[in-house]
């Protein structure tokens, strides 16, 4: 398949401002992990090569980035590189990732080019690629595009000074969080207005705190006018996360996993902005909202008898699911490898019947599985779309529609609209009907050499085997077998009825760090004694094999 410069959700890595070098930038892009403008120009360059255009082709570009300190530079570079290559160039400054996806929809883009790390540290940045369609970029096309930029670093392209302040300015320039905010929060209310209707309720039905949700925009963009949005549309909020030190520092989604727990005690002396000030409530009740820093995903924290614990992913999808399903509406619902077995099992509980799948990791690979493979088109009709992709990090991915052509729709993952999905499917959920959640663990070992592992080689057989003697000890073991899926080439997918019970083990290795993951999901109703034993002997033969001494 060829060098490709993207991980499972674009370009990810330490910000380095000294390197110049474009030949040095690739290398420490490929090597370290490192971003330096360099790369920005050359991405931009090779995005006007790409084999799907037509010479002469006179086409928009979009920037938007979140508030890291290197961030505007690194747009400068790309807007050049953009420039270059023919784009007439948009500036939408400060935004979220959804709101970037907005925005390329909008002016009708041929690309969305959204500058951020994620949830990474401060010090990271990065690139996702919207198509003109508002879906992220797929391999085959990243690979075309890394091909491309890695070509251009060899030829003689240099341009003086002059010349590169004047391609560094857009075309049009907005304010840097003003159009992101006013823009966001309209969409938004545009999508509430559509699913409130849908399921004939309202965000005030919602508000059942006698105090404010807390909300954590992680420092984003979202901090600007989230709480506000909410408030007006009767559900009382109030935002934690301006007084964190800075993006994603103590706030935010980032820090949270799936299955993650606090008592009062340690939620009190929590070093996270949202978490130390949780209120008590009865258990069962919903009491904060934790977004990433760039504000497409979010995971939800309710209270229990003796702390608080995450609402993730798969259990905002399943009270989603329920809702609608048992309201007449036949949706289906797509889900990532690394949800809960559960969610898509015994779905003939509803009403109207649910089409599943499972997916790669990487909320793009739910829109791919939603719209059956074709992104080279939108969504169609005139009502919202009963569709739906979950991941239990958060991502939760739903129809948005297009800002031009109210005949069309596409899909994209908004932490914002997870929120007020949920919100909306707590007004009438028959608490009975949800799933009884399954036993799932995920490790990671971090410093790793990714290269030593390829899900095919000696030292996955070595895995697979480890698992299965562990496993033997404690319970009788059938239909073993090890698959693959779609847009994963480096996962080793192990499935099984343990003890009757359908049990996933996957390994793969992280798209955007140094580290590898190992992760197992039991069917509700098994027994999972002796499956963390052999998750804690597969994680020391790969800190073994893989840890760079």
């Amino acid at each position: 398949m060829g060098v490709n410069l993207f991980g499972t959700d674009g370009i990810r890595g330490r910000v380095n401002l000294n390197i110049a070098n474009e030949k040095l930038a690739l290398e420490s892009l490929i090597d370290k992990r490192e971003i330096s403008p360099p790369i920005y120009r050359l991405i931009g360059e090779a995005l006007g090569r790409c084999s799907e255009f037509k010479s002469g082709q006179q086409v928009r570009a979009v920037i938007g980035w979140d508030d890291r300190p290197a961030n505007t530079v690194l747009a400068e570079h790309l807007t050049v590189g953009l420039r270059l290559a023919g784009f007439e160039v948009i500036h939408i400054g400060i935004c979220s990732t959804p709101g970037l996806h907005y925005a390329t929809l909008l002016y009708e883009a041929y690309f969305g080019c959204m500058i951020t790390a994620s949830h990474n540290p401060i010090d990271d940045s990065g690139l996702k690629i919207f198509s003109r369609f508002g879906y992220k970029t797929l391999p085959d096309f990243e690979t075309e595009l890394s091909h491309n930029a890695i070509a251009l670093s060899r030829e003689d392209r240099e341009i003086d000074d002059v010349e590169r302040k004047r391609l560094a300015r857009p075309s049009i320039q907005h304010e840097s969080s003003n159009w992101s905010s006013e823009n966001h929060s309209i969409w938004l209310g545009k999508r509430y207005d559509e699913l409130a209707q849908m399921l004939d309720c309202n965000l005030s039905e919602a508000n059942y705190l006698n105090q404010p949700l807390l909300i954590d925009s992680s420092q984003g963009s979202n901090k600007f006018w989230l709480a506000n949005w909410l408030t007006d549309r009767g559900l009382t909020a109030a935002e934690v996360s301006h007084s964190a030190p800075c993006l994603n520092k103590n706030c935010g989604a980032g820090e949270f996993s799936p299955t993650q727990e606090w008592t009062f005690a340690e939620a009190r002396e929590s070093p996270h902005h949202l978490i130390s000030q949780l209120p008590i409530c009865e258990p069962g009740m919903l009491v904060g909202a934790a977004l990433d820093g760039d504000g497409d995903r979010c995971l939800l924290i309710e209270s229990t008898s003796n702390g608080f614990r995450v609402i993730d992913g798969d259990r905002i999808a399943d009270a989603f699911i329920n809702c609608v399903s048992n309201s007449g509406f036949a949706w289906r619902l797509a889900a990532s490898i690394e949800s809960d077995l559960s969610l898509t099992t015994n779905l003939d509980r509803f009403s109207q019947p649910v089409k599943t799948s499972e997916t790669a990791v990487g909320d793009r690979w739910l829109s791919v599985s939603l719209a059956d493979g074709n992104l080279n088109d939108s969504v169609t009709g005139e009502t919202f779309p009963q569709l739906i992709g979950v991941e239990d990090s958060g991502h939760v991915v739903l129809p948005s529609p297009h800002p031009v052509d109210a005949q069309r729709w596409s899909l994209v993952g908004d932490g914002a609209m997870t929120l007020v999905a949920y919100l909306l499917s707590t007004v009438n959920l028959n608490q009975a009907t949800l799933m009884n959640r399954g036993w799932k663990q995920r490790q990671s070992v971090s410093n790793v050499d990714r290269s030593k592992w390829d899900g095919k080689n000696t030292l996955s057989d070595l895995v697979e085997s480890t698992f299965r003697e562990y496993l033997a000890q404690n319970h009788e073991i059938d239909n073993w077998a090890r698959t693959a899926v779609d847009g994963e080439p480096n996962l080793m997918l192990i499935t099984c009825v343990l003890s009757g019970y359908k049990l996933s083990l996957g390994v793969r290795n992280s798209g955007t760090q140094a580290k590898i993951s190992v992760s197992a999901r039991l069917e509700h109703g098994g027994d999972f004694s002796g499956i963390q034993r052999s998750i804690d002997a597969v994680c020391e033969i790969l800190a073994a094999q893989m840890t760079n001494h």
